[in-house]
């Protein structure tokens, strides 16, 4: 009888009203939430902030004159073209109907497919909104990845290489984490982006830069052009983390204010963590170090940013600042190769901290969604450390594969030694950075 009753209250708008009315109510079934709304388009745009301006001044601040506008042009460059390819057919890629757990369905290009009037469930805002916030990831991703092989790669394989990146490796990452994939499946939390954004790029430029080969000068005294460019560009993308974490809530909620809330908490830990052990180890407080703590602590908080309480977030943060520094002034003799900007020396080894950490401090009073080892869930642990290992195989092999294919095009993927030497703002652009008489 109750099976009877359902049937009959599910076709009662047809049978009073007709196909209309039916149609009515399927089309009212998800409301759009302007408070939502108006929050993830601020969001947005804080988002697309950090890759532009806040990631190419803290990259170009770090590198020589020479490069500078090279370095700048690369990240500006990386999110040019991921915006194209995510509307054209990388949003399909990583959102669309889950084929096999690995890729989704592309059934549009360029989003011909969505309707102005179509709403993502996850926060009833519309999808078009949805697919703009994942768009600003795909950028900040790809041109993270660039600080690895920065003042040696021809412009024109960094151009092709963003795009065939973004599409065979980003956008399949992606799906697996947050569009319905198999480590989702499996219960991998990464709130905003650990294994998706931080360990994928930072094993691309890791990979990159072994391919790619040392700079011809690499053991010279290399000096930054401008510290003041990486303060602003550290501050620039600390401001834009808050989109960046809170926004991956997609509501403007409680959850929302404690990833913010933690965002901040754990970027000051790691920058203060990373003060202390360079003033033991080298007697001195570097802007640059401050700048790498701050950004260290951003990204080990990102996959965790949903999921942790404050107490948690300095912990995080602390541990950030201290691994990132191993990784940069140890790890990165011991891997041996050439990695610019340090991109995994950052990214990467912070990233698999805070991926590690989110299976580690998941408070379910935070988020339902999460439970880590301190709160009872050990299992947690281990299914956060196969998304690390899964990530980092996965793109190490594809990335490998695709610059490989992308240097064939471009007939090598380094400048001559001509260039290198002269510097790539002239060579390439022909232009400077600075015109100082």
């Amino acid at each position: 009888m109750k099976i009877v009753k359902l049937l009959i209250l599910a076709l009662l708008p047809v049978l009073l009203f007709g196909d209309e009315a039916a149609a009515e109510a399927a089309e009212t079934a998800l409301e759009l939430d302007a408070a939502n709304t108006a929050w993830m388009l601020v969001a947005t745009a804080f988002v697309m902030l950090m890759t532009p301006a806040g990631l190419a001044l803290f990259y170009g601040g770090m590198t020589r004159s020479k490069n500078m506008l090279n370095t700048i042009g690369m990240s500006v460059v990386g999110y040019i073209l991921a915006s194209l390819v995510w509307v054209g057919w990388g949003y399909g890629l990583a959102f669309g109907e889950d084929i096999g757990g690995f890729v989704g369905a592309l059934d549009g290009f360029f989003l011909s497919n969505v309707k102005v009037t179509d709403i993502w469930e996850g926060g009833n805002i519309p999808v078009l909104l949805f697919a703009a916030f994942q768009m600003t990831f795909a950028g900040i991703t790809v041109a993270l990845a660039s600080g690895s092989v920065i003042e040696r790669l021809k412009f024109s394989t960094w151009i092709l290489f963003v795009v065939l990146w973004v599409t065979v490796v980003y956008a399949p990452v992606a799906h697996w984490v947050w569009g319905g994939g198999f480590l989702a499946n499996e219960g991998v939390l990464d709130f905003a982006g650990g294994t998706v954004v931080h360990i994928n790029a930072g094993v691309a430029g890791l990979v990159m830069a072994y391919m790619l080969g040392k700079r011809s000068d690499k053991d010279k005294a290399i000096f930054p052009s401008s510290v003041t460019l990486t303060m602003l560009g550290a501050i620039l993308l600390w401001f834009g983390w808050f989109g960046f974490n809170a926004g991956s809530e997609l509501a403007a909620d409680g959850i929302a204010a404690s990833a913010f809330m933690v965002t901040n908490t754990a970027a000051a830990a790691a920058a203060l963590a990373w003060m202390l052990i360079e003033y033991a180890v080298y007697k001195k407080f570097t802007l640059i170090g401050i700048a790498s703590g701050i950004v260290a602590g951003l990204v080990a908080i990102t996959p965790a940013a949903g999921f942790v309480d404050t107490p948690a977030s300095v912990i995080i943060g602390l541990v950030a600042g201290l691994v990132a520094f191993f990784g940069i002034h140890g790890l990165k003799k011991a891997l041996g190769a050439d990695d610019s900007l340090d991109a995994f020396g950052i990214h990467g080894v912070a990233g698999i901290w805070g991926a590690l950490a989110t299976g580690l401090f998941a408070n379910p009073e935070v988020n339902e969604l999460g439970t880590g080892l301190f709160y009872g869930n050990a299992g947690q642990f281990l299914i956060q450390l196969e998304g690390v290992v899964v990530t980092m195989v996965f793109t190490a092999i594809a990335t490998a594969i695709v610059f490989k294919i992308v240097c064939l095009i471009t007939g090598g993927g380094r400048v001559d030694a001509q260039e290198e030497t002269m510097g790539l703002d002239e060579s390439t652009h022909g232009e400077k950075s600075f015109h100082l008489k």
